[in-house]
């Protein structure tokens, strides 16, 4: 199945060179993968792990080893951000 998955900020370094411009990559991925299973290849450092989303909706972190994902779902993850 294929879904959408988006690095934002300083995560976008993580994925391949031609797609940090853009911040997304289609991915092609097993019927039911879940969260976890998604965004292991890409060994994001878990402390920059901060925000996930899935179409939008906010995902905690308890949920992501078993959130299964479905054709067409939007994975969107931003790390920490401060403001000021």
């Amino acid at each position: 199945m294929q879904i959408t998955f988006k690095l934002y900020a300083s995560l976008s370094e993580y994925l391949p060179a031609d797609r940090r411009r853009g911040n997304e990559l289609p991915l092609q991925v097993r019927e039911g993968a879940t969260i976890d299973e998604v965004t292991a290849p890409f060994a994001l450092p878990t402390k920059l792990v901060h925000l996930v989303l899935v179409n939008g909706h906010f995902v905690p972190p308890a949920e992501r080893p078993t959130r299964a994902l479905v054709e067409g779902d939007v994975l969107a993850i931003w790390p920490p951000i401060a403001g000021g």
